[in-house]
């Protein structure tokens, strides 16, 4: 064990198990991802990337690898404001150094992806097991890969979603005040810029993540308490400012149709579902109680639908009646049927899987749609055995904050700022888990539900680490007495 330390660290060990069990996965051809849902469009066309001609379908069961590069001037508009766009603007640039000015091959997408994955995994392990270089700590770091190499969030790197770069930017997030936390540094400001940065980052993301600013406000509120002088304060309440602004703007530019689909969907699929007769009562809060004949209707049907839900008509005489404030006096008149959503939602809080859509390549040999199960053993376990029920997610948040509220108590009376810092950002990401699923049932019903709710495993999976790494190293309470051990810098 000690020839080993002394050649690698727990961080780079991490970090080279994880290269082993991604990269052949998605970069050896045929390669491995998650075929087009019809939302690449979001991310593609702005930035430059078409669907080359095929006599096949590019959508559903295959994931293409090659795309054309326009030649001239891009009339296309941004479809949504997104983060994401500075990611696939690099891997266009990089493409064209290195492949072709034409063609766009999706692997430099996930080359993009896979370089601050590897980082995050690094910087994640060094986080949670220093000083320390013995067994437990390589333990820890193969469970980090076990947990963040799991087939199906890397399976993502090869896609235009956004999901890869909200679970990178939410590792880097969390390591960073991890990293303070332990003192794996001599200067505490590179992590500090590190939080703020990957924070911003994640918000803008995507527009669903706008409400993630207050709970990463929280998250963050401990480094407060590391500030020293008034200086350092107002830094890092300007770093909260940035993200709460990022929170607004990312919010503001939300477009018309994205609005009326989510808020559709959050009629059709989730006020006129669990419930024996939606009719009656969307006829009490002044519906049309004909309308409860488009439960689970989707706003781009896939078939035959008697009403196209983008027609003028749907706009003004259903869409225009209500809102997200008619929609939460719906729910406090049906807790019932509310409390009945949200166990749904809780049956995929820790499903990561992209079930929809394909993750092989067309040639590879395999059906449409075959689903990959590479390395998929902890979402699977996950996803099997982890209580489908709304109340054990709210009780699990509150054990978490209450065990982690013992160790800022004492380091709050030891003048200490690690235990205390630790504290806000698990409770943080413990109100991501518990108001996610109430948000995501509210804006858009049940639909899509396991992507909207993907933030939720990412920082359950956080906390999960966290835990059984402080348990292993004895510092679930004591964060301030570790001795100093050689480790890398």
């Amino acid at each position: 064990m000690n020839r080993i330390s002394r050649v690698f660290s727990p961080g780079v060990f991490a970090c080279l198990f994880a290269a082993l069990v991604t990269i052949p996965l998605l970069f050896l051809t045929p390669i491995h991802g998650l075929a087009d849902n019809g939302d690449f469009y979001r991310a593609m066309l702005s930035n430059g990337i078409y669907r080359l001609p095929s006599q096949h379908s590019q959508y559903l069961n295959f994931v293409v690898q090659k795309f054309g590069l326009m030649r001239y001037f891009n009339e296309n508009n941004v479809a949504v404001f997104s983060s994401q766009s500075l990611v696939v603007k690099a891997a266009v640039v990089l493409n064209k150094l290195l492949y072709s000015r034409h063609v766009f091959d999706l692997r430099f997408l996930a080359a993009i992806y896979e370089v601050f994955f590897l980082g995050a995994v690094y910087l994640l392990t060094k986080s949670l097991v220093y000083p320390y270089r013995r067994l437990r700590s390589y333990v820890i770091a193969a469970l980090v890969v076990f947990v963040f190499a799991d087939g199906t969030l890397t399976l993502y790197f090869n896609s235009f979603f956004a999901e890869p770069g909200m679970l990178i930017a939410v590792m880097y997030g969390f390591a960073a005040i991890m990293a303070i936390v332990h003192r794996c540094y001599q200067h505490n400001w590179p992590m500090v810029l590190l939080f703020i940065v990957s924070t911003v980052f994640l918000i803008t993301n995507k527009q669903q993540n706008a409400p993630l600013a207050l709970s990463f406000i929280v998250a963050g509120a401990g480094l407060l308490f590391l500030a020293k002088s008034k200086s350092h304060r107002i830094a890092i309440l300007m770093g909260f400012v940035l993200i709460v602004g990022a929170g607004g703007v990312t919010y503001k530019m939300i477009n018309t149709e994205f609005s009326e689909v989510n808020q559709y969907q959050a009629l059709t699929h989730g006020v006129l579902l669990e419930t024996g007769d939606p009719s009656q009562k969307i006829a009490k809060q002044h519906l049309n109680e004909a309308y409860a004949l488009m439960r689970s209707e989707n706003y781009y049907p896939k078939t035959f639908t008697a009403v196209k839900p983008s027609d003028s008509y749907i706009k003004q005489h259903l869409l225009k009646k209500y809102g997200t404030g008619w929609l939460i006096r719906y729910y406090a008149a049906h807790p019932k049927q509310f409390g009945q959503l949200l166990d749904l939602a809780a049956k995929d809080v820790m499903q990561t899987r992209v079930t929809a859509v394909g993750n092989y390549a067309r040639g590879s040999g395999k059906p449409a749609g075959a689903q990959s199960y590479f390395f998929t053993g902890y979402s699977t376990l996950m996803t099997n055995y982890f209580p489908h029920k709304y109340a054990f997610d709210c009780l699990l948040a509150l054990a978490f904050i209450g065990i982690y509220s013992v160790s800022a108590w004492l380091d709050l009376k030891a003048k200490r700022p690690g235990g205390i810092i630790r504290f806000f950002l698990i409770t943080g990401l413990m109100t991501i888990c518990v108001f996610v699923p109430i948000i995501s049932i509210i804006g858009d019903g049940d639909a899509d539900l396991a992507k909207h709710l993907f933030m939720v495993p990412v920082c359950y999976n956080l906390t999960f680490l966290c835990f059984i790494s402080d348990v292993l190293n004895k510092r679930l309470w004591l964060t301030g007495d570790e001795k100093e051990e050689e480790d890398d810098t």
